[in-house]
């Protein structure tokens, strides 16, 4: 009977390849980084825009997302009867910021108008608050905000005529720091 001796493999060779197997991994995970990484591009507006995230307070911010919110329904109501519901109504249906409440006091006090089959004009007592909104109805509905005081309701509703007399459209940006949207 003969006796094999058999010696102990080297700590130094198992070591080694746990080191290359850290590496490897280490470099495909920095790879994958680098390559998914996403630049911070803040786009900037024009001179007669406001960004409705980074230049709203947060009293503007809700009568904004409000008003984007009861569009829907007004557009609904107006499909129903052929008609847009005056501000009365809308306050009566408990739409916000057409609603007298607890918020909508809260957030400036807003005076709600019609003008014509146009647009709906909130007007700020407290423009230090909130300045004064005008919603523009149409193919593309949009929304101004004129911060200062003693605001009248406008003749002309153009975009001309409505940067002249100190009213900025509020426009909503999607980018990278508001949601990430991978496509797979």
């Amino acid at each position: 009977m003969s006796t094999h001796v058999v010696r102990p493999a080297g700590a130094g060779h198992e070591t080694l390849y746990v080191l290359l197997l850290c590496l490897l991994i280490l470099c495909v995970a920095g790879s994958i980084v680098v390559w998914r990484h996403e630049s911070a591009q803040v786009t900037s507006v024009a001179d007669h825009q406001l960004d409705a995230r980074r230049d709203l307070n947060a009293a503007e911010q809700g009568i904004y997302a409000d008003l984007r919110v009861t569009l829907d329904e007004i557009q609904l109501l107006r499909e129903e009867s052929n008609i847009l519901p005056s501000p009365v109504q809308l306050a009566e249906e408990g739409f916000a910021p057409f609603a007298s409440d607890a918020s909508s006091i809260s957030r400036g006090n807003h005076a709600w108008q019609l003008l014509g089959e146009q647009a709906y004009l909130g007007i700020s007592p407290n423009p230090e608050v909130a300045g004064s909104f005008l919603m523009r109805l149409g193919a593309q509905p949009d929304v101004w905000l004129n911060r200062q005081p003693g605001v009248s309701p406008p003749a002309d509703l153009s975009d001309a005529a409505l940067s002249q007399h100190g009213w900025q459209q509020v426009i909503a940006q999607f980018d990278a720091g508001v949601t990430r949207q991978h496509r797979h």
